[in-house]
């Protein structure tokens, strides 16, 4: 996986922890660079450290399922991406909460990274240094989230359903993209 690949899974993997952060944007009163450097830091911080559990689970399968490692990515991918489209074209809308308390952090950090525990487990049958493809998508999803509750303060829930279906969509190219490669049907 190329650096450009692993940017388009760090972006597509942000998009819940900046749809939430966008939440939080709009829940606090008057944003601030605290606000949005501990909103990051929890996001980022979950979305760098559920691949590389995820990763420790997948190699322990890896032998097991090698010939069937492209699926696996796909089908990860796939699901991932198409919950997070359907999630945001189902409507339903999430009330703001300004907290910031550890306890509420954990919880969303947690709820937002769950996809990136089962991308860190196809990452296992690719060829992925685990170590820095979860840094680079801490980081990334640290920019996107602090950045997030910036854009809750001044734009407010428009763009939120835009992201998450951004987000998705792109997970789930990326996962076709693999399987096409595996299969000999796509040479990149």
């Amino acid at each position: 996986m190329g650096l450009f690949e692993l940017f388009l899974v760090a972006v597509g993997l942000s998009m819940d922890a900046f749809a939430v952060a966008i939440c939080k944007g709009l829940a606090l009163k008057r944003v601030n660079g605290r606000h949005m450097a501990v909103t990051g830091a929890w996001f980022g911080g979950f979305q760098a450290l559920m691949p590389v559990l995820g990763y420790l689970v997948g190699v322990q399968f890896k032998d097991a399922i090698t010939a069937i490692d492209h699926w696996i990515a796909f089908g990860l991918l796939a699901i991932i991406g198409g919950n997070m489209v359907r999630e945001a074209v189902s409507g339903g809308e999430e009330e703001g909460d300004a907290s910031l308390a550890p306890k509420e952090m954990l919880l969303l950090a947690l709820a937002t990274s769950i996809d990136a525990l089962a991308v860190g487990v196809g990452f296992a049958f690719l060829d992925v240094h685990i170590g820095a493809a979860a840094g680079f998508i801490g980081v990334i999803t640290f920019g996107l989230s602090a950045a997030g509750v910036k854009v809750g303060s001044v734009f407010g829930a428009r763009y939120k359903a835009r992201a998450e279906i951004a987000g998705g969509v792109i997970l789930i190219l990326l996962g076709t993209k693999i399987l096409l490669e595996h299969l000999g049907i796509l040479a990149i």
